[in-house]
């Protein structure tokens, strides 16, 4: 069986440079709940977009909800799923600054744990279980790492949301001929990142970079990517 499984992908692997890699983008997520005007309210109120509500009046209802600058939606309705409702866990919604993205929840009246990192290379314990194990050290990361800050809150099945705070993204993680940026709000971030790192960098230089604007750019494109930032 070892010997099929290698044979399998080694012809998988020799083929790959004659076949066009298909897209496939990742866009809906469905999530069971037991009351489905309750959950439409709820995810209205935390200000993501419906883009549907359909009913047939009989037995099939189905609602969109896509989060702000998120390319990927989440449905519910009637006969959408046959999971259990509260069962969807580990939903994970990235944001770059976590502690603005908490303290919008909480103004829209929703439950937010405190913000929450994981313990160095300890995995077991007593927390609800997310990324990085069951232990849930309280505040933010204490170096500010990308991808270590966290915060969760559940929807009123108790579905499971985590926000996962991400800044710098691990290379290859992204297309490095492209950079996107989901939302007005995400593009202003990476600037103000960049304006202060750019202040770092004339101080080094001891002198104003009239280059700003290619640093600027350079800046957010090798964060984006992953790739090493310019100093």
């Amino acid at each position: 069986m070892a010997n099929t499984t290698y044979e399998i992908q080694a012809n998988d692997v020799a083929s790959e440079a004659s076949v066009a890699k298909v897209d496939m983008k990742f866009e809906i997520v469905a999530i069971p709940v037991s009351d489905v005007d309750r959950a439409k309210e709820f995810y209205a109120r935390l200000g993501w977009r419906l883009d549907a509500d359909y009913d047939n009046g009989k037995d099939y209802r189905v609602i969109q909800f896509t989060p702000p600058g998120s390319g990927c939606s989440v449905i519910f309705g009637k006969n959408v799923t046959g999971a259990a409702p509260g069962s969807a866990q580990g939903l994970y919604l990235i944001v770059d600054d976590i502690e603005a993205a908490r303290k919008s929840l909480l103004r829209y009246g929703a439950e937010v744990s405190e913000v929450f990192h994981g313990a160095a290379d300890v995995y077991s314990g007593p927390d609800e279980p997310y990324l990085f194990g069951r232990i849930r050290v309280k505040g933010p990361d204490p170096e500010h790492r990308s991808y270590r800050s966290f915060a969760s809150f559940t929807d009123p099945d108790g579905n499971g949301w985590l926000f996962q705070e991400i800044t710098t993204r691990l290379p290859g993680r992204i297309d490095d001929t492209a950079t996107t940026f989901a939302s007005a709000n995400d593009l202003a971030s990476a600037f103000r990142r960049a304006e202060a790192a750019h202040g770092e960098h004339e101080k080094r230089i001891g002198q104003r970079d009239a280059n700003w604007a290619d640093w600027y750019a350079a800046y957010m494109v090798a964060e984006q990517s992953g790739k090493a930032l310019p100093q």
